[in-house]
């Protein structure tokens, strides 16, 4: 009698463990500082400053701003490689078959823009009823033109990505294997809340827009078994945010009126009179 076959590998059992998603994570946070690090460390040999002044000058000066900014977009690309290592073993199986970066889960292309569009309303209600966001990104994005810029390309061209693969992708499959949904969707919600935290500390309208988008994200990874609607979701989500930031300058030059022309002070306006009185006479 045959023994029966183990189920093939793909999205909720995939060729990798808890310990390989959780090592891709670890070194997600490991390269972001390296990486940073090579970035900063020539610019601020350029600037000549001193070691007593780096963290100051890390946190306040706007070209040390942008390189730390750019700095995510090659961490993400050497964390995508990490992650098409673990997902393929080097090659062995294919990578976007076992992550389910496809649509058999009953959400389209046009459904995922409908959700996008809600949570981005959605935010934007809990943003306008919370107050002002005051927080780290949003001085960031405010420091420089370049920061802002740089910004929105990682948000909207990188971000995405590589936190889905990672969060819902990696993380997600194998906690589900090894301890059911329920506590799949429990841990990946809470720890892709957690690590946006202090982003945007303590703006808590954002901290509750992103715990919406997190559950929202997660729970259409267990109910549909894709990835590919998670990434399109938060690419659009993302997206839109990062166009704004874009177009900032532009909008407020259109939607704030011009000063109106201060009125002539008397005294200027006799000297005036006075002078063409002498001019005509």
């Amino acid at each position: 009698m045959e023994e029966p076959r183990p189920p093939a590998y793909g999205p909720d059992n995939p060729p990798w463990g808890i310990g390989g998603a959780v090592g891709v994570l670890a070194l997600s946070f490991l390269l972001m500082i390296v990486v940073q690090i090579l970035f900063l460390v020539p610019y601020t040999i350029w600037r000549g400053v001193k070691l007593d002044a780096l963290a100051h000058f890390a946190l306040n000066d706007p070209g040390a701003i942008f390189m730390q900014v750019v700095s995510i977009i090659p961490s993400h690309l050497l964390t995508l490689a990490a992650a098409w290592l673990l997902v393929t073993r080097v090659g062995k199986y294919p990578f976007l078959k076992m992550l389910g970066w496809d649509w058999e889960g009953g959400l389209t292309f046009w459904r995922c823009v409908g959700l996008a569009a809600l949570l981005y309303a959605a935010g934007w209600s809990i943003l306008y009823l919370s107050g002002p966001t005051d927080n780290a990104l949003e001085r960031l994005v405010q420091s420089s033109r370049a920061a802002a810029l740089a910004t929105a390309f990682a948000a909207t061209f990188t971000a995405p990505l590589v936190e889905e693969l990672v969060f819902r992708g990696l993380l997600y499959s194998s906690l589900k294997r090894l301890a059911g949904t329920t506590w799949a969707v429990t841990i990946v919600f809470m720890l892709f809340a957690l690590i946006h935290v202090p982003q945007y500390w303590p703006s808590y309208g954002v901290i509750a827009t992103i715990l919406l988008l997190s559950f929202t994200l997660t729970m259409i990874r267990a109910r549909t078994g894709r990835l590919l609607p998670c990434f399109i979701i938060h690419l659009i989500f993302n997206g839109v945010q990062s166009v704004l930031i874009v177009l900032e300058p532009y909008l407020k030059s259109f939607v704030e009126k011009p000063p109106d022309p201060v009125p002539p002070s008397p005294g200027l306006l006799l000297e005036l009179i006075q002078w063409l009185f002498r001019a005509a006479f």
